[in-house]
């Protein structure tokens, strides 16, 4: 008996050790998660491997395969063909059937590595290889043997099963959804915050987003913006809690009461302090940013401790050492650029300062906040206001 399969392979996590399977368990958790509404399948833990099964049929992999690469803590998928014959002959005709499917049409070069998990197997590794290999070149005409520099590796693993497989595509690495702990991701319609909160989401953060909306200054198609992109990260994520909040009378009270060269470090503490609520309401251990030091003048690095010193909880900074290309590139490589570019700004954007300061004095910020006597009942009011929605 063969079928088609999916051979899925893990990096991190099998570096675990005692927490292993916990880890184990999270990614077959996503996984079944993501394909639920795709069919009947079925996961299978192997020895380093995790195997997708489709108990409904002979597997689409062009189908299952997109809902298995976002995840997290995956570092390769791989469509291959199980058996459970593992007779010589068996092992030919099933490597034959695959190498047609996949590199039928051009001609290449190749060669075959065998792994045996269980050494009692009547031949070796290389014997199997050098046999399947003889029998692919004698029946495929377009086929040549390299073994230095293949253009395609067929793999032959015989475990408690057979598995044969010639392609790896790679996935984003990391560790399993939710695994590290829950965090609140700063979210606008730029380009830097989506990818923070996609790296953070990478190391295993359970990330909810605040967007803070300020009609009629911003549009609701800057809001729509935002819930794109919070719908976006949610294909790697599972579900994301989106809370809007609307910041418009904290603003224009700031607008009155501080100097206009600070404006923005004040606008950037106060969104602290309301991401902060949410933290605590939502039992988040730390905030996220997209600040990357020295971009802007709100990300010199004595507007980060000025605008850091409101916080008592941490605060994540994944771009910090990034440079804009870089975090451009990753943007397009996540899918988030092509949103995060629509001509909708939020309300950073609307409410900058001309001129603002680049080295504010902490002192000085706390000095004058103190005087703001309605700022915090605002933030509150603001907060308790909020609008939740749910991207998945």
């Amino acid at each position: 008996m063969e079928e088609k399969v999916l051979i899925v392979k893990f990096g991190e996590v099998a570096m675990r050790k005692n927490n292993r399977p916990i880890f184990i368990s999270q990614l077959v958790k996503t996984m079944r998660n993501n394909l639920k509404k795709e069919g009947n399948f079925y996961i299978v833990k192997e020895q380093g491997r995790l195997i997708v099964e489709d108990r409904g049929g002979e597997m689409e992999y062009d189908r299952v395969i997109p809902k298995i690469v976002p995840i997290f803590g995956l570092v390769g998928v791989c469509p291959g063909v199980k058996t459970t014959d593992q007779s010589m002959e068996n092992l030919r005709k099933v490597a034959l059937n695959h190498m047609k499917e996949f590199f039928s049409e051009q001609k290449i070069t190749f060669k075959v590595e065998v792994k045996r998990a269980d050494k009692r197997y009547p031949l070796t590794s290389k014997e199997i290889a050098a046999d399947i290999g003889g029998y692919l070149l004698e029946r495929m005409e377009n086929l040549t043997v390299d073994v230095h520099k293949p253009d395609a590796v067929l793999r032959v693993e015989l475990r408690n099963d057979a598995y044969v497989f010639s392609k790896i595509i790679k996935t984003f690495g990391g560790l399993p959804a939710a695994s590290s702990g829950r965090g609140v991701a700063l979210l606008s319609g730029g380009i830097d915050s989506p990818v923070a909160t996609w790296l953070m989401a990478k190391r295993g953060i359970a990330v909810e987003c605040v967007y803070f909306h300020s009609p009629p200054y911003t549009s609701e198609w800057a809001k729509q913006k935002v819930e794109d992109l919070a719908e976006r990260i949610a294909c790697f994520t599972g579900e994301i809690k989106l809370h809007v909040i609307p910041f418009t009378e904290v603003q224009l009270y700031l607008l009155e009461h501080v100097p206009h060269d600070k404006l923005t470090i004040f606008l950037k503490r106060a969104m602290m302090k309301a991401a902060e609520q949410i933290a605590y309401q939502n039992h988040a251990l730390a905030l996220i940013t997209g600040d990357s030091v020295g971009q802007v003048a709100s990300q010199t690095l004595q507007a980060i401790h000025a605008i850091n010193s409101v916080c008592s909880i941490p605060v994540l900074r994944p771009l910090a050492g990034m440079d804009k290309q870089e975090i451009v590139d990753l943007a397009k490589k996540i899918g988030t650029f092509n949103i995060s570019i629509q001509p909708y700004e939020d309300c950073c954007t609307i409410f900058v300062a001309k001129h603002p300061e680049t080295r504010p004095k902490t002192n000085v910020i706390e000095a004058i906040e103190s005087k703001l006597k309605e700022l915090d009942s605002l933030i509150q009011k603001a907060v308790e206001t909020k609008e939740i929605i749910i991207k998945e």
